[in-house]
């Protein structure tokens, strides 16, 4: 973890009694932390919409005491190990540390796991690989932070394996740069789009959909789409 990285602490809905009340519950005898997309919006400073917990608990011992802290708990992916505790002002999936056993260019097969860094690992980019302790402490395994910054959207560690693991995560690169990026596209990152862009075939027309409509709907859109147009 960086010295330098701030706290979230003052986040409106990380101090909000019923998300402390999930993680309360969560952290009895293991651990739970904030992670992705809300601690990466809330150190850019911009909305928090979605609230996602990463726990050590596998999804049984997780419905267990969310059910026991008085949440209704939906098993929305138990299978891949996310569960939705579903409070009064919002709903909260929460997710068991997980590797990738094997994957398809579409899913993946996962296996629970105790090991934050191998949770990370399996992440797209860096800057959705940062968690947050229930105090707004920041956790971040693979230098995300640094890329936040930036506001450079980088795969983690080799890019086409990334890409390979889920062909979607070609248009998530696009889109997470019309989002948050500045700057050029990372060079290789989008060099192993091009090269696998023949991988969006075997997605559905739905996942595409939802994609592209979040894509056009980001602040710099315009560029990133003639990028993608000239990247084939």
């Amino acid at each position: 973890m960086a010295a330098d990285i701030p706290s979230i602490k003052h986040q409106i809905w990380l101090r909000d009694a019923e998300t402390q009340k999930v993680m309360s519950a969560l952290n009895d005898g293991a651990t739970a932390r904030f992670v992705g997309g809300c601690v990466r919006n809330a150190l850019l400073g911009v909305p928090v919409s979605d609230v996602d917990i990463a726990t050590s608990d596998d999804p049984s011992a997780s419905t267990a005491k969310l059910e026991a802290a008085g949440f209704k708990v939906v098993p929305i992916g138990a299978d891949h190990g996310t569960v939705m505790a579903v409070g009064a002002e919002r709903s909260y999936e929460v997710t068991t540390l997980r590797v990738d056993v094997e994957t398809d260019g579409r899913r993946a097969d996962v296996a629970f796991t105790q090991d934050w860094q191998g949770d990370a690992e399996r992440r797209d980019f860096t800057m959705n690989a940062l968690y947050a302790d229930a105090d707004g402490t920041v956790h971040d395994p693979l230098g995300g932070y640094d890329d936040l910054k930036a506001r450079q959207v980088r795969f983690i560690g080799d890019a086409e394996a990334r890409i390979k693991e889920d062909y979607l995560r070609i248009l998530r690169f696009f889109r997470f740069h019309a989002a948050y990026g500045e700057g050029d596209l990372d060079a290789p990152g989008l060099q192993a789009c091009a090269a696998n862009r023949d991988g969006l075939a075997q997605l559905s027309a739905e996942r595409i959909q939802v994609e592209l409509v979040k894509l056009l709907g980001a602040d710099n859109a315009g560029p990133v789409v003639r990028a993608m147009a000239a990247a084939g």
